[in-house]
């Protein structure tokens, strides 16, 4: 008997989680709940992240989480309850399939079956941001090689696990060369160990286009965490419905499922709220606990009631549907026919063994690391960059003053007087020749920008590793 908490909600989470909870009672499904109260009432109690001890520690001890959607509170100082869960339990992968149920939700799109993998920790996600001038704010973009390659091989086993045939990667790496560039070099080492999935890769723009045209060309889409957030809620209501997709998020010890639209205030109490997001993410859920029958035998009764007409209000349409349900009495429906098969929709079989095992990560060995100058990044009111150039070029005999960028153009020299420019100004100096001391350096220069009243507001340091350069240029250089 597998123990899981559990995650009431607001607005329409109570009604749905409770229409999910008898669904898998009558399967039989051998769980038992451990309640939690997180959400709306905890923000406004006093606590800005939605979720006390107690609550933490029943996820931690069960290892599984089923949570209907929550209300966070309108107004500054309450925190994502979402991404505090995802990054403190370690949920790396956000797993969301998108399948067409044609004719009984209507799509452009009956043939669409793909499943979106996220990363679900870095990326601009983050959160890390400034304000370093009147002008300019910033936000950091974190991508990691591990978090790279937990996530791009976790959607290659995945892909195996289910007999999927082949993996698209989504990057701006044509752009962010650094940043994106590491997701799809990571990309292309794993998939060479999977000879027998087709891999390819796609930039983000034209991928995205492709997507919402002819989504029957992909199979399971792996991405960096903005990118996977708006792509997933794309492929979700290209599908037919937000409303009917649920999602995982899987991390090494512990793992979370939810519906992933949201609590829906206007429709709470009322018993017109779909379940099905939420009793598809439990479906999921049983998957991962290896109940794959159990959750068998809930998909397949499911698809029997929506080939059978009875339909909640969302997907409700004359001629088709044959009665109108509300959120209890469809989750009745799927009870009465739980041992059932489809006829027109495709029964589903799992796999046995569903669970995804990713190896620890194997630091590599440590590059050469070479010093070869530093970004000053400076907050400076005026307009002229030959005017800053000639304030503080000669601030160092041990650097050279190369270039400056405003917004990551080159403004200095040779800059065009139509490149409009703010108050932030990327000031990059180079050594004039190697140092075994050139961190102190660095700290040299910082001194004399003081002392020549100089308003550096951020500094970045500029290496090569193995002999290649680690940093980006100026557009336009």
């Amino acid at each position: 008997m597998q123990k899981i908490t559990v995650a009431m909600g607001d607005g329409i989470g109570p009604e749905i989680m409770e229409a999910t909870l008898q669904v898998l009672q009558a399967s039989g499904a051998k769980i038992q709940w451990d309640p939690i109260e997180i959400g709306e009432q905890v923000y406004l109690s006093g606590n800005s992240s939605g979720i006390n001890k107690n609550a933490w520690e029943s996820i931690r001890r069960n290892k599984v989480f089923l949570k209907a959607p929550i209300t966070t509170p309108q107004g500054g100082g309450y925190k994502s309850l979402n991404v505090t869960l995802r990054k403190s339990m370690g949920l790396f992968a956000n797993v969301r399939p998108c399948k067409s149920f044609y004719p009984y939700v209507p799509t452009r799109h009956p043939e669409m079956d793909l499943v979106v993998i996220r990363e679900n920790e870095e990326d601009l996600y983050a959160g890390i941001e400034h304000q370093q001038t009147d002008e300019v704010v910033q936000c950091l973009k974190l991508i990691s090689r591990p978090g790279c390659e937990r996530i791009v091989r976790y959607a290659f086993e995945y892909a195996r696990l289910y007999q999927r045939k082949k993996v698209s990667c989504f990057t701006k790496d044509n752009i962010m060369k650094l940043t994106d560039g590491l997701f799809h070099q990571v990309f292309r080492e794993i998939a060479a160990e999977y000879p027998d999935i087709e891999a390819d890769n796609w930039i983000i723009d034209i991928g995205a286009a492709r997507l919402a045209d002819s989504p029957e060309m992909f199979d399971v889409l792996v991405m960096p965490n903005l990118y996977g957030d708006v792509v997933s809620d794309i492929t979700a209501q290209l599908s037919g419905s937000v409303g009917l997709a649920g999602s995982a998020n899987i991390g090494e010890k512990c793992a979370m499922f939810e519906a992933i639209h949201g609590s829906a205030p206007p429709l709470a109490g009322k018993d017109l709220a779909n379940p099905s997001g939420l009793l598809r993410a439990a479906i999921m859920m049983l998957n991962h606990i290896g109940q794959p029958e159990t959750a068998e035998t809930i998909k397949n009764a499911w698809s029997c009631t929506l080939e059978e007409g009875i339909h909640t209000e969302d997907i409700f349409r004359p001629g088709l549907s044959k009665e109108k349900v509300g959120t209890r009495d469809f989750a009745r429906a799927v009870i009465e026919r739980l041992g059932k098969l489809p006829k027109e929709l495709k029964p589903v079989s799992y796999a046995k063994e569903v669970q995804i095992r990713i190896p620890a990560y194997q630091r590599k060995a440590a590059g050469k690391k070479q010093l070869q100058g530093v970004d000053l990044f400076i907050d400076w009111k005026g307009s002229d960059p030959d005017i800053l150039a000639a304030k503080i070029r000669e601030l160092h005999p041990g650097f050279q003053l190369k270039m400056i960028t405003n917004r990551g153009v080159k403004v200095w020299p040779e800059g065009f007087e139509e490149t409009f420019c703010t108050d932030h100004w990327r000031c990059r100096f180079e050594l004039v020749e190697n140092h075994t001391g050139a961190n102190q350096l660095i700290a040299e220069l910082l001194i004399q920008a003081i002392q020549n009243d100089v308003d550096v507001i951020k500094t970045e340091n500029l290496y090569t590793f193995d002999g290649q350069r680690a940093y980006s240029l100026g557009q336009g250089q």
